[in-house]
């Protein structure tokens, strides 16, 4: 008797898609083992080590900012095949480099823009982003590329369920506003496995190194997204955000991004976890080059009223901010330390440039102090709301291929294996908290007017994204500068400052922490393994105030011009 086939293990699905995904990059874009090994001991392959291994066209073309490049295929100075074409070896060359792609498209990008090539020949450009290649991260479903969201058991299928029709035909509604303005989606970015971790990390791609410090982490969940923004591999890129997932990847890279409020862009047909969660719920976001970069892209999203299509998209049109802009007297709460955890050197570094930036400039600073943010962590954490149901559906997911739980997860899973979910009253208490915290804060910001010269509430709160310069991988973390932000619903930025340097900013011996947690982050800092990590702050604006928050972005980038 012939005995029956065993089927593939895990691993062995998980190489065959990786395997799957480099044999669609051409051979001519394929990098030489020798190059791959001299980067693999490199503190940075961003910046000028991958401009090196590229010719000059691609390296150019690559480097133009995002209002550029769109202005230039409008006018058809540049063609949508060259532009893509120039960004797809280019995150081919990022991905072999970090492996930070977890679906290919290249073929199928190019095909794209020659068809928007012949049709702008015969009339107006498609849109405000025609040719504009973009990466995503795998959340998002593109036409003709996979999903798996870092899970091997959805490898060839759809979301686990390998006869599904919807497997080849479902599409994103941000991805379809996308395509309808011009744009083409080149390849999909790796991400945290459940989503639920700072550091990216899954059992298809493994973790996922920063291109600027390879001895830290690229941050998560949408850490892919981050890297390869940080080596140029895409245009601009898509990312989500629960609880710090755009704004911590866009700082340990050291590109911007910006988190928009609930309701201004759609996440309809988004694969995701604890996708039934709607009282914090995922948002989508954008990480790109420069405030302008994301400026265009969210004015031209916000173009195609997604509330026609999206019942969960407030009908809330474009508003330009020319008051704003010409404001010479803003006013900023700035908070450098939360009273937790003290940021590391050249965090503090980046604040106290930023306040001399904007005080030199004419703007007023005043001391931020609201009511506590380890509060809204609490309310945030797994077992009380974002993760109420326990992470069953993560257990159901990686049962699919009996694939294990990343090394990041195991102290929210510490039996690896869903947790007891809360009854409907223990959720409608957390809720209680959840509504009272914000009155709170809100409360707390209104009565700053009080204090400022201006006689209104600040503009605006700056204070870190993270109290380090990203994060070596095993070192205790704390994310109570962020995960707030997503718990009250504020629109948040993130701008890079500098870059750690351990000439300058040195470990303060004499500080005495005023907890356990604050001194095991504090011993964590090296200055010589920071060296060269990209150093970010983050501006906070209201709610739904996405327009404000990007016209201080521009201020502070100016203002920091100038210093």
């Amino acid at each position: 008797m012939t005995s029956k086939p065993s089927s593939p293990t895990w691993r062995q699905k998980a190489a065959k898609k990786k395997e799957r995904d480099l044999a669609k990059i051409p051979n001519e874009w394929r990098l030489p083992p020798i190059t791959i090994d001299q980067a693999k001991t490199r503190c940075s392959i961003a910046d000028d080590f991958i401009d090196s291994l590229l010719d000059p066209k691609t390296t150019h073309i690559t480097n133009l900012d995002l209002p550029i490049l769109m202005q230039m295929t409008r006018s058809g100075s540049l063609s949508a095949v060259e532009l893509v074409t120039a960004f797809c070896k280019r995150a081919a060359y990022g991905h072999q480099l970090n492996d930070n792609l977890l679906e290919i498209g290249f073929q199928q990008a190019i095909e794209k823009a020659k068809s928007l090539d012949y049709q702008r020949a015969l009339k107006q450009p498609v849109g405000p982003l025609h040719g504009l290649p973009i990466t995503v991260k795998d959340q998002f479903y593109v036409k003709g590329m996979e999903t798996s969201m870092a899970y091997v058991g959805w490898i060839d299928t759809f979301e686990g369920d390998r006869s599904s029709p919807r497997k080849d035909n479902v599409e994103s509604e941000i991805i379809r506003e996308l395509e309808s303005l011009g744009a083409i989606v080149i390849a999909k970015s790796t991400l945290v496995q459940t989503l639920g971790a700072i550091e990216t990390n899954n059992n298809i791609l493994g973790y996922n190194q920063n291109p600027r410090n390879q001895l830290l982490s690229s941050g998560g969940s949408s850490g892919g997204e981050g890297a390869v923004q940080a080596l140029r591999g895409s245009a601009i890129g898509i990312g989500s955000d629960i609880g710090g997932s755009i704004s911590i990847p866009a700082a340990f890279n050291g590109v911007y991004s910006i988190k928009p409020s609930v309701g201004r862009l759609s996440f309809m047909n988004v694969a995701d976890s604890s996708p039934g969660q709607s009282i914090i719920p995922t948002v989508p976001g954008i990480i790109g080059s420069s405030v302008a970069s994301l400026e265009y892209l969210l004015k031209s999203l916000i173009s195609t009223q997604p509330w026609l299509h999206d019942s969960d998209v407030l009908p809330l049109p474009w508003r330009e901010q020319d008051d704003v802009l010409n404001d010479s007297h803003l006013s900023f709460g700035l908070m450098e330390f939360d009273g937790v955890v003290r940021p590391h050197p050249p965090i503090q570094r980046a604040l106290n440039m930023v306040a001399k930036a904007l005080s030199t400039s004419g703007h007023e600073l005043i001391q931020w102090d609201p009511p506590a943010h380890t509060t809204a962590l609490e309310i945030h954490k797994k077992n009380e709301i974002t993760c109420a149901n326990g992470g069953y559906d993560i257990f159901e997911r990686l049962a699919l291929s009996g694939e294990p739980l990343i090394p990041e997860m195991r102290s929210s899973f510490p039996d690896a294996k869903a947790t007891t979910p809360l009854d409907a009253i223990q959720i409608e208490k957390a809720v209680i908290r959840l509504r009272a915290y914000k009155a709170e804060y809100h409360k707390y910001w209104m009565s700053t007017a009080k204090n400022t010269i201006t006689g209104r509430p600040v503009d605006a709160i700056i204070l870190p994204v993270w109290p380090s310069a990203a994060v070596e991988p095993g070192k205790p973390i704390y994310g109570g500068y962020i995960g707030f932000a997503n718990v009250v619903d504020h629109s948040t930025m993130v701008i890079p400052v500098t870059r750690a340097d351990m000439h300058i900013d040195k470990l303060d011996e004499a500080y005495n922490p005023v907890g356990e947690k604050d001194g095991e982050i504090w011993k964590s800092y090296d200055p010589k393994l920071y060296h060269g990590a990209p150093a970010a702050v983050q501006i906070q604006c209201r709610r739904l105030e996405e327009e404000k928050l990007l016209s201080i972005g521009k201020i502070l980038t100016s203002a920091l011009s100038e210093l």
